[in-house]
């Protein structure tokens, strides 16, 4: 079989997946693709258009173009900026990022989180793959010939479960053998999205969007703030992320305060200030974190965590959903080559292929926040593209499916061999991206 494959030769191996988040849809519309049969278990009992801005990088904008009609109907609702303008949170200009490089590998599609989703959903639906809302699940479980779980209290049983449920999945559980809580990261993000009418209106803020799509980015001390006009305009979107110490628990979203953020953002640049007062509705999310996991299968390795339940990033990334994608289409390609009776073997080598670029991926955004809080504001202006968002090709410029064909045969070769462990394997396949 060769990537790219639409009407495959059906495997014969039953897929059960747990959420429909993007890891979750990504990885049924890969198995359908190749001939497995995917079934999708959400816990909403229905899914509406929420969330704001969302960023797909040309790496994840690979998977979508093997989709047909999909990238028609992206882009259309996605920013179009040839780059984005740096600014002091005092209001000073300091540099202008192109994305003339960045376009070299691939198309990105970024915008309302909400509404790609249900392009994707939509999509996914239309190709006939089940999938079930409402479903509550309350246990994991496998053997050496089958694995499952029991939801809404009936067990379902197939060859491989995806625990794709972000970062509250109880197959973290399973596969720790303990409950690991989040703990917080020590900051927090304003978040909002809303019709642009406001800020057309307003003398000092209506650049943003009187000519079209426009990104900015304000950045001062332990404060960054990201402002996108989208839609030829029509639609505003920002986020600040800043300095928060308050404990979290499970539930860390809330409606924000357009007081509280104004306090946060004392003494910046007045058309921020005008943003923010512009805002109908924000949101508080609390940005937490959990320890990097050992591994992301099971003990017997039929159950596999995919996306946010295995790995969680941070915004300034740039990539979780793109790399939530990049398993659902690698751990589907792994699974065909694989045949059905060596599921174990398939998942230790969407494991082995996965893991050190996912590690490398989510140190990206640890190295951006830094970069941009911890900087001598003072002297900025002397080197200003040190600011610069770092956008490296072995990051954007890859192809998961593609990779996970060159790459397979000689990762089980290592896995036959068992001669290093995973973090470093997983770490050579990132390299030969590089």
């Amino acid at each position: 079989m060769s990537p790219g494959t639409e009407n495959p030769k059906l495997s014969g191996i039953k897929v059960i997946i747990v959420g429909a988040g993007f890891a979750g849809l990504t990885a049924a519309i890969e198995c359908h693709r190749k001939g497995h049969e995917a079934l999708v278990l959400e816990s909403f009992a229905e899914l509406k258009v929420l969330g704001d801005i969302i960023s797909f990088g040309p790496n994840a904008g690979h998977i979508f173009e093997r989709w047909p009609g999909v990238p028609e109907k992206l882009d259309p609702i996605c920013i179009k900026t040839k780059g984005l303008t740096y600014k002091s949170y005092l209001g000073d200009y300091l540099f202008y990022q192109s994305w003339d490089t960045e376009r070299s590998y691939g198309k990105a599609y970024n915008g309302h989180r909400g509404e790609i989703h249900e392009i994707v959903y939509n999509h996914a639906s239309s190709l006939g793959i089940e999938i079930r809302l409402g479903q509550k699940i309350t246990e994991y479980f496998e053997d050496e010939k089958e694995a499952g779980v029991v939801s809404n209290g009936q067990r379902i049983v197939g060859d491989i479960v995806l625990a794709a449920d972000g970062v509250r999945s109880k197959g973290r559980t399973l596969v720790l053998g303990y409950e690991d809580k989040p703990k917080s990261s020590g900051y927090a993000i304003y978040r909002a999205w809303f019709d642009s009418a406001r800020i057309a209106e307003n003398p000092i803020t209506k650049y943003l969007v009187e000519n079209g799509d426009t990104h900015s980015a304000w950045l001062g001390p332990d404060i960054h703030f990201l402002a996108a006009s989208i839609k030829d305009g029509k639609d505003f979107s920002w986020v600040c992320t800043h300095k928060d110490d308050a404990d979290v628990e499970e539930g860390w979203q809330e409606p924000g305060s357009r007081e509280d953020a104004l306090k946060v953002l004392e003494g910046w640049d007045p058309i921020v200030h005008e943003i923010v007062k512009a805002t109908p509705f924000l949101v508080d999310w609390k940005l937490v974190y959990r320890d990097p996991m050992p591994t992301w299968l099971s003990p017997k390795a039929r159950i596999a965590l995919i996306g946010d339940a295995a790995h969680p990033f941070l915004p300034t990334s740039v990539q979780g959903a793109s790399q939530a994608m990049e398993d659902g289409a690698t751990v589907a390609v792994c699974l065909a080559l694989s045949g059905k009776n060596k599921i174990p073997e398939a998942l230790r080598a969407f494991e082995k292929i996965r893991y050190g670029r996912v590690l490398a991926a989510q140190k990206t955004g640890e190295t951006t926040r830094d970069t941009w809080h911890k900087a001598d504001f003072d002297k900025i202006k002397e080197n200003p593209e040190s600011l610069k968002l770092v956008r490296e090709p072995w990051l954007m410029d890859h192809d998961a499916e593609a990779h996970a064909y060159k790459v397979y045969p000689e990762v089980i070769a290592l896995l036959g061999a068992d001669r290093e462990p995973i973090v470093e394997a997983a770490q050579l396949r990132m390299v030969e991206v590089a």
